[in-house]
């Protein structure tokens, strides 16, 4: 079972070829959507314990993909992200357990508080001698709290978009020289 004491300390870059940043919504009630976003970065600087450790990264939110061109532009617009000119969403961790990423998550100016539950899968090296790590986090939020607020009702109840949003992360991390 692999544990936070198999990472080296120091600067782990995330691979974006071999990592993902998806979001998952309600739609109508009944259906789900999801999406992706296809550019961000992430600076992960390991310590000598999770406590002295910290993660920092940035989404470009105009890359958010849900296979779906009207969609995807309504959701950069200013009923929701707002990308003209709020083009990132943020997050800088506070608190990390082995178990546990907390952080603020900024969206729109907004900044508010986020805790991911963190599955660590283990250290390895790759045919090119780089050392990576791979993680998951997965977190529940409530798109509200970011004055993400539009929406439409439904003649037979609910609301055309669900107010919780689930996000996660699959990260493989490269060690820095």
């Amino acid at each position: 079972m692999a544990s936070f004491s198999d990472l080296t300390p120091g600067i782990w870059k995330v691979d974006p070829a071999h990592s993902e940043v998806a979001f998952v919504a309600r739609h109508l009630v009944v259906a789900k959507v999801r999406g992706v976003f296809t550019e961000y970065d992430a600076t992960v600087t390991i310590g000598d314990s999770p406590e002295n450790s910290s993660v920092s990264a940035t989404v470009q939110l105009a890359s958010l993909d849900t296979r779906n061109a009207d969609r995807d532009t309504h959701l950069r617009s200013g009923d929701f992200f707002d990308v003209e000119n709020h083009p990132t969403m943020t997050f800088q961790s506070t608190k990390i357990t082995p178990d546990t990423l907390v952080g603020d998550l900024t969206i729109r100016g907004v900044s508010r508080p986020v805790t991911f539950d963190v599955t660590f899968n283990g250290v390895t090296t790759d045919p090119w001698g780089n050392t990576k790590a791979g993680f998951e986090a997965e977190a529940e939020v409530n798109r509200k709290d970011w004055d993400l607020v539009w929406n439409v009702p439904l003649e037979g109840g609910g609301m055309l978009v669900g107010d919780k949003v689930k996000l996660t992360i699959d990260a493989e991390l490269i060690k820095s020289a």
